[in-house]
């Protein structure tokens, strides 16, 4: 009776001394992926922590070059405007020149004619 007792002492017991060593384990584990988190953490927070501020002159920048990019877009309209002008202006001079040309023409071709005499 007694060896049985002892013997099975023995096996809680080595069933407890396994138990300790898988739990003794698993926080071997459990420390190291704690830690890998940890330094998980403190490397994203190191890049991103200057993020806000960044985002920020971003913003700002993009803001400005939208008013520039509009201040530019009003100087083409009115420079489209002016050379539309121009070209108009061009062919209407065009159109006068080319009449002025041709009376001259022919008023030069009515004095090189022989003038008939009235009888």
């Amino acid at each position: 009776m007694v060896t049985v007792v002892v013997v099975l002492n023995l096996l809680i017991s080595l069933l407890c001394l396994y138990v300790a060593w898988r739990v003794w384990n698993l926080r071997r584990v459990l420390a190291a992926a704690a830690d890998a988190l940890t330094l998980a953490e403190r490397n994203t927070y190191n890049v991103l922590h200057g993020a806000p501020n960044a985002i920020y002159t971003g913003q700002l920048g993009v803001e400005g070059l939208r008013e520039r990019y509009q201040q530019l877009n009003l100087q083409l309209q009115r420079l489209q405007q002016v050379l539309t002008l121009l070209g108009l202006v061009q062919s209407i001079w065009r159109t006068t020149s080319r009449r002025s040309t041709m009376r001259s023409r022919s008023k030069r071709s009515r004095r090189s004619q022989p003038q008939r005499r009235r009888q």
